[in-house]
Order: C-alpha cells, then structure tokens, then sequence
C-alpha cells in the first residue's frame, strides 16, 4: 500500500513538474527568437525621423556609488550619437560620489552633455532614486528619456542603435537587456538562477502584444518618450515604488503605448553583485514588495518555487523505475534552457548542475526578505528607511 501511495505521488508530481519545465521550455524556444538583437548589423544606423536625431535625456541617479560613478559617466561622454545630454543625479551621498561627478563635468570631453544636479533632502512620500529621476527629468530637454544606473557601461553605438530601433518600430518605451559581467561561480550560479526563473514570471516575446498584460522595464535601460513619459503621470505616479523599473513598464503597458524589449549582446553590461551573498543582499530588498508585501504570497511563492526547482532533482532519486521519466522530462527540459542562456551570455550549460543550490538560495532570500521587513517595520535602502505602511499605501 506504501509503495502504492508513492507511486501515485511521483505520476502526479512528476508528471506536473514535467508538463510545466516543457510547456516553459517550448514557450521560450518558440518565443525567444521574436525578441530583436540591436547588436545586429542592420540597426548599425541613424534612426528614420523627419526631424534628424531626436534629443535624448540620459539620467543617471546615484547615491554613494563612488566605485562606478566614474567609469559609467565617461562611457556616457563617448557616445558616438550627438543630440544627448547626461543629468547625473547625486542623491544626497555621503561619500565621494558628488565630487566625482562635479570633477567630470568640468572636463573638456563633458563639454555641454553633462549637468550635475544635487539632491540635499528627500521630500516626503518619495523613494530616494524615484525623486532622484523624476527631479532630473525636470531638468531634461530631451524628446527621449533614458533611465539608466550608476554602475552600467555604455559602448559607444548604444544610443544610435536603440533609437534606430525605436523610431523604425515604432515604439513608445523601449527596453535593452544588459550582458551581466560575472567575475565568480556564485555570481554566474546566481544569475543563471535568476534567469531561469525570469523565464517564469516574464515573458518578453509577448510585451509586444497590446492583447497581453506582459510589461518589460529594466533599471539599467528604460528608454521612454518624453510625451508618453508625461501622459502616464512621470515617475510622481511611481513615488514611492520599489520596483520602480518594472512598474514603468507596466503604466505604460496598461496605457495601451507600444512597449519593446530588445537584445544588445554587450552594448551595455553591469556586475550585478560581488559574489551569491552579494545577489542574496541585492535582491533582500525587491522580493516581498514583487509579493506586494503579502505573507500568504510569499509563503505560497516560495513553497512553488522550492517544489518546482528542487523536486525534479530529489524525484529522480527518490522513485523507481518508470516512475522516474516525467522527473527526467523536467530535468532535461531545465538543461535545455541552461543551454539556451549558454548561447547568450557567460554562463556555461553545466551550471545546471548548481540550479538546486542557486533554487535554495532563492528561497532563503524570499523568506529573509518578508521576515526583515516584517521585523523592521519596512525597508532600508541606500540608508534610508522607508516604512512598509507607506510602501503598501504607494504600490501601483
């Protein structure tokens, strides 16, 4: 009878494990391909308007980001499209950041492109990056809007090729996905992680589509109209939002405005974190506020994602015989997708290895994030405390 029972557990949860990683995997592989690559030769072009380069506002808001601040704001000043300017916002640093940004503007190579802008208090009901964005793009000039991070590298063809892109779809906010710079085995475990479970709750290949809720928005690239910027209630509609990148994205989707993301191989790049607890650290903040800071969400979020990660790998030990198969569906439907992220990033198949390991270690940062902000009463970030009946209350 025991043996019974178990062998009724595995046909259902093998079989449930297996028809998810497949249906995932064969959704990735039929949609993925839709998804264009700007790095390609045909987007090496100025962009299609009747008015010559449109102006682009890039806005860089950063608080004690003195290690990346230089290095992200001379790449900036090496951009070969010439109608830009470059807002850098110091948002009340307490290091050198200010400094280094008031020092690179008066280089000659900053000539008329960058402008520096000091944010001394926080007003409030805002997050500190949010008003950091919105009070530069008050300042902007620009028919564009590019909202970028302190720590990413920009190469030179950026700029033109994304707006080649955006004007020839056309689009009204466009998305470029960075290559993630990995310098330790847990970095590449934890990325590769992080993609495969990307792969879960996003689908890119689907933004496109105004028939769909999918919405795309990345920190590190969020290129925007200015007009549309403004008709969706700027970043004031976002004020005290932690998942500010990603809700963009989504005001604009639910506005009915074209949204696309897009490939650029390494037209920008980033080191994410220093190492998994540097990535454990990072993402301590965003997971409870992604769960809209409810417990039965997180708790429900984490036992699926522990189910689904961990279970391919323990059924394949733990049943017998025949039983195994859908387990070994799921497990070959995962390294499949290992290998699709080998083709486009630094991160070998045989990381796949390490999916249990970098599964656990995602859990443990959902469950740390509820019980952190739970037991603080809030978020700190950046130094800032901002408390969770204010998050609630600001969630789009």
């Amino acid at each position: 009878m025991t043996y019974c029972h178990g062998a009724i557990f595995h046909l259902i949860a093998g079989s449930t494990l297996a028809l998810v990683w497949f249906s995932r995997l064969l959704d990735a592989a039929l949609g993925m391909p839709k998804v264009a690559d700007i790095s390609r030769p045909e987007w090496d072009r100025k962009p299609a308007t009747r008015d010559g380069n449109p102006r682009v506002s890039i806005i860089v808001p950063a608080r004690n980001e003195e290690e990346h601040i230089g290095p992200a704001l001379t790449s900036l000043l090496k951009l070969d499209y010439e109608n830009y300017e470059v807002i850098a916002v110091n948002d009340r640093s307490t290091d050198r950041t200010g400094e280094i940004m008031d020092r690179i503007a008066a280089t000659p190579e900053a000539g008329s492109h960058l402008k520096v802008v000091h944010v001394a208090d926080l007003p409030p009901g805002w997050l500190g990056k949010v008003h950091a964005m919105w009070s530069a793009a008050n300042h902007a000039s620009g028919d564009w809007l590019l909202f970028t991070d302190a720590d990413v590298l920009f190469r030179p063809d950026v700029l033109t090729r994304a707006l080649a892109y955006a004007e020839s779809e056309p689009a009204d906010h466009l998305v470029l996905f960075p290559r993630m710079i990995m310098r330790s085995p847990g970095e590449r475990m934890m990325i590769a992680f992080f993609q495969t479970l990307f792969v879960f709750g996003h689908r890119p290949w689907k933004v496109a589509d105004p028939k769909t809720k999918d919405h795309m928005g990345v920190g590190a690239f969020n290129l925007i109209r200015r007009r549309v910027y403004d008709a969706v209630g700027s970043y004031q509609a976002l004020r005290f939002e932690v998942l500010d990148d990603m809700k963009l994205g989504k005001i604009v989707k639910n506005a009915r405005y074209a949204q696309r993301n897009v490939y650029g191989a390494n037209l920008i790049s980033l080191r994410w974190a220093k190492g998994a607890m540097g990535m454990v650290d990072n993402l301590t903040k965003n997971f409870f506020a992604i769960m809209s800071f409810q417990s039965w969400r997180m708790l429900l979020s984490a036992f699926a994602l522990a189910f689904l990660n961990l279970m391919p790998f323990l059924g394949i030990w733990l049943a017998h015989g025949w039983e195994r198969l859908p387990y070994a569906v799921a497990l070959a439907s995962i390294f499949a997708i290992y290998v699709g992220m080998s083709w486009e990033s630094d991160i070998p198949a045989y990381y796949f290895v390490l999916h249990p390991v970098g599964a656990a270690l995602f859990v443990y940062i959902m469950l740390r994030s509820m019980l952190l902000t739970l037991a603080r009463g809030g978020v700190v970030w950046r130094g800032t405390f901002y408390s969770l009946q204010e998050l609630k209350r600001g969630m789009v």
